[in-house]
């Protein structure tokens, strides 16, 4: 089989929305239909789950999903990989089975597990874990197709693996095929974001016509020749667009490095070229290729304690004297029982002579992490409310006074590939174990590998010619997201058509210049006492920016006021810079 393979994605995260998958189906023409439920967060929820459940563990709005559209992919032909298993595939691909029958259906499924390490969690180095599970890579879904399956569910493979599997499989890929699998890598990073490929969440939207924003933004999908090479494109008709900076948005999105670890194969970044093909038609090429690293990191979330937040309403003159004295009466009332953790916040002052009372008035958040839910339930709130008619003038509540809800705490580990056993159970209930690719990096060269890449990493701000100081997203555009406790930020310049291949060029050289540990300390005085790694992608007109703890122990414990670092990019797009005007 050689010729081109379309493979559509119609999840990005567990909750996207769930009528795309019939979309994808009935948009156009595919080959496979793939989802992506699972994130660091996602394996948390679903743990707690277990807890209450044992029989849970599995994303269920692909049930729902699979109950609407199951019939309609058997008879376009359509198969379905998803990693909607979780910490239960089993029992997913059993809950797909009563589904199919109740359908009246005759539909092979399987499912590909050994990723959950939990029975072996403290053997292995973590023993408090709620959830530790392996990434694997795509080749266990390879065997899955091979045996026939119509749907193949799957626990914690990586993101671009549910891609990776599919392209393998149709082109008879072998795990020594580097370049060929990097690209694949490539295009399941794409896509499996789902709409963030389209223009979901992509600070050039207004680029975008606007009667295609307004229609609900359609899903992508990859064409993936034999090469690896491949095209994104998304159904004819559906909203969002596809350009170069649409697919760049997602390229540097919650990466690390230029080298890209995956279990198939590590994927240098640095070499992929973009080049808009047609209108909603991306080509990319040129993608290489390297041994995968000797170990398999591991997502490990264990229960961290409980968590609250309270928010106060400041309004009028003297803010400042407003929140000293109730922080002091708060702070006072809890004595000796304060929570472990306390962190406190403020939004913007109020305006000079305000014509409206919200624009007079800013809010006081406080946010409480402990080991006790009483000392973070009610021993936090009450003095809140205690003092709310002997304090200062205007104190209001914003939301009454909630208990203490459990909050986890994420870290990567990693383990040997022999600790992990890959597995896929067919439709028939045979079990079948995935050999191990062969050749990996060796342990130096593994070490290396955070090093890796074009880095613009100098501690010193590079000499400016300064002409005018604008905003940096004048012509830069960003995407920005979590790495566990760390803060993923990628900046590149515009291709949206507003300056000539000189101009861009120019612009290039200037971000990558500029953009340095020291610069990033600058403009994100937060990250001030921080270490930073940039590394740059000038293929891609792109910087990748790493900071590492900005968000403490994860999106689940962090206390900042944007825990995932969704917005961190928009933040840094709004600074103003020095750009020398021969830019602009």
């Amino acid at each position: 089989m050689t010729r081109v393979v379309r493979i559509g994605n119609c999840s990005g995260f567990y909750g996207d929305r769930l009528s795309a998958m019939r979309e994808m189906l009935e948009g156009g023409p595919l080959d496979y239909l793939t989802g992506d439920y699972l994130a660091e967060l996602t394996m948390l929820i679903l743990g707690k789950d277990t807890m209450r459940d044992p029989s849970l563990g599995y994303a269920r709005t692909f049930v729902r999903q699979a109950e609407d559209c199951l019939g309609l992919a058997l008879e376009k032909g359509v198969k379905i990989v998803a990693n909607a298993g979780g910490l239960n595939p089993a029992g997913l691909a059993d809950k797909l089975r009563e589904v199919a029958t109740g359908l009246g259906l005759d539909a092979r499924i399987a499912h590909v597990e050994g990723d959950d390490l939990r029975p072996r969690a403290a053997e292995l180095g973590f023993p408090n874990a709620l959830t530790a599970n392996a990434y694997l890579g795509g080749f266990g879904i390879v065997a899955a197709l091979r045996g026939g399956a119509d749907v193949v569910v799957t626990g914690r493979v990586t993101d671009a693996s549910v891609i990776v599997g599919p392209a393998a499989f149709h082109h008879g890929w072998t795990p020594e095929q580097y370049d060929e699998l990097a690209g694949a890598v490539v295009a399941g990073h794409v896509i499996e974001c789902g709409t963030h490929a389209t223009g979901g969440n992509f600070s050039g939207f207004t680029s975008i016509d606007p009667a295609l924003r307004a229609k609900p933004l359609g899903f992508p999908l990859a064409e993936i020749a034999a090469d690896g090479s491949f095209v994104v494109t998304k159904h004819e008709g559906t909203g969002g667009a596809v350009t170069v900076d649409t697919v760049t948005a997602q390229l540097v999105y919650e990466i690390q490095s230029a080298k890209y670890l995956n279990p198939d194969v590590t994927t240098l970044l640095d070499t992929v070229e973009l080049t808009q093909e047609g209108p909603d038609r991306v080509a990319v090429s040129g993608v290489r290729g390297e041994a995968p690293p000797v170990t398999l990191k591991v997502c490990v979330n264990e229960l961290g304690g409980w968590r609250n937040s309270m928010e106060i309403l400041l309004t009028g003159l003297e803010i400042d004297a407003k929140e000293e004295w109730v922080k002091e009466q708060m702070v006072s009332a809890w004595g000796d029982k304060a929570p472990a953790t306390v962190a406190w916040s403020r939004s913007a002052p109020p305006v000079e002579d305000p014509d409206s009372q919200e624009l007079a008035s800013c809010v006081l958040r406080v946010m409480a992490l402990d080991a006790d839910p009483k000392v973070a339930g009610k021993g936090f709130t009450a003095p809140a409310v205690e003092v709310a008619l002997g304090s200062f003038p205007g104190l209001t509540l914003m939301a009454p006074p909630g208990p203490a809800t459990p909050y986890g705490i994420y870290r990567p580990e990693y383990v040997d590939r022999a600790a992990v056993e890959h597995t896929v159970v067919h439709a028939d209930g045979t079990r079948e174990v995935v050999p191990d690719p062969t050749t990996y990096l060796s342990a130096d060269e593994l070490a290396a590998v955070p090093q890796a890449g074009l880095s613009t990493g100098s501690d010193e701000a590079p000499e400016e010619t300064v002409t005018r100081k604008v905003p940096l997203g004048t012509f830069v555009h960003a995407r920005s997201g979590d790495k566990g406790g760390n803060a993923n930020l990628g900046l590149w310049v515009a291709r949206d058509g507003s300056s000539d291949e000189a101009t861009y060029q120019a612009r290039v050289a200037w971000l990558t210049s500029f953009v340095t540990p020291a610069r990033v300390k600058e403009l994100l005085p937060e990250a001030a006492d921080l270490e930073v790694e940039v590394f740059a992608l000038p293929e891609l007109g792109a910087v990748n920016v790493l900071i590492h703890g900005l968000l403490g122990a994860g999106v689940a414990a962090s206390t900042r006021i944007d825990p995932q670092a969704k917005a961190l990019g928009e933040w840094v797009r709004a600074r103003h810079v020095n750009i020398q005007g021969d830019l602009l």
